[in-house]
């Protein structure tokens, strides 16, 4: 198996939309490594720090087609999904496809809409189709979602259900950017004729179908399964937490662990990759007790300590 030319297609997507996005490289990997792993990525930071320049950067280095939806109070299901609408000369009524239908989808402040809006995600995300008047619709290949919330408004939002919320693979943040790295976003702003970096289109739709197919390839040894289980049993029994990771939420921990070796250019999943990503795969999964909600305990925290309580199996 040649794991060389997959890692080296995801070096050069993550250099090509670094030349727009200024964040932490690993960061980036970890939004790159959901789509490998055919997950939906969650991005909760506050305005301002380049999320939907992510998203939109992502889809033109991976040459996949990208729609934005900003979702609002009084955004309807059908709004995202598409509706019928009557032909006249046809005679007959015809689908209209929703923005939905695109290879990468950013969820804008997607805690803005009402629950039935959030929900006409679910079928999509989890199923890659979309049912209109029981119609169902496939959704193009592949099909990424990346949404984002603010952390700091909470007034006029909708919070996500715990259903909700186990459908995305990942969390994560940009966070703000280092000092160099926002002094060069002043220097793009000096600069007026160059503020927008271009981004280079590194693949195809099928080299990113292929890419895709790569992780399932990976080797995943039965001890490494266990240790999988072993540390998403234990947010179960956790004192702080009333409901730990579900086993979707273990198979997308083996999912993204695989995805990982292929950025690490590796024929084999190791314990190390597993902690790597352990965090942005579970912690959003937890539901803390109401006494760890009071206490304020970081569901982070909750799963560094499940990791350095649990033994680690060799590699031989």
């Amino acid at each position: 198996m040649n794991t060389d030319q997959p890692a080296h297609d995801c070096d050069a997507v993550i250099d090509s939309v670094s030349a727009a996005v200024i964040s932490d490289r690993r960061f980036l990997e970890t939004v790159l490594l959901a789509m490998l792993a055919r997950g939906h990525v969650l991005l909760e930071d506050v305005p301002g720090t380049g999320k939907t320049l992510t998203a939109r950067s992502m889809a033109r280095a991976l040459g996949l087609s990208f729609s934005r939806i900003q979702f609002t109070p009084d955004l309807l299901p059908a709004d995202v999904t598409g509706t019928y609408v009557f032909d006249e000369q046809a005679g007959d009524f015809e689908f209209r496809e929703g923005p939905i239908f695109a290879n990468v989808v950013l969820a804008d402040e997607i805690n803005r809409a009402p629950p039935k809006t959030q929900s006409a995600l679910l079928e999509a995300m989890e199923e890659r189709q979309v049912t209109v008047d029981g119609e169902t619709h496939d959704l193009p290949e592949p099909f990424f979602v990346i949404a984002t919330q603010n952390p700091v408004e909470q007034e006029g939002t909708f919070a996500l259900p715990e259903a909700q919320i186990d459908r995305f693979m990942i969390k994560t943040s940009l966070g703000y950017p280092e000092f160099d790295g926002e002094l060069d976003l002043l220097k793009r702003r000096d600069g007026r004729d160059t503020r927008s970096p271009t981004v280079e289109t590194v693949l195809s739709t099928q080299e990113v179908l292929d890419l895709q197919s790569h992780p399932e390839e990976i080797r995943v040894d039965e001890d490494l399964m266990r240790y999988v289980l072993e540390l998403t049993r234990a947010t179960r029994s956790d004192y702080r937490v009333s409901i730990g990771v579900s086993p979707r939420g273990s198979q997308r921990l083996f999912e993204a662990a695989r995805a990982r070796a292929m950025l690490d250019g590796r024929e084999f999943v190791t314990p190390d990759m597993i902690k790597r990503i352990a965090k942005p795969v579970l912690a959003h999964r937890l539901v803390l007790t109401a006494e760890s909600q009071v206490d304020d305990v970081d569901k982070r925290a909750i799963i560094d300590d499940i990791l350095a309580e649990t033994p680690v199996p060799t590699i031989e």
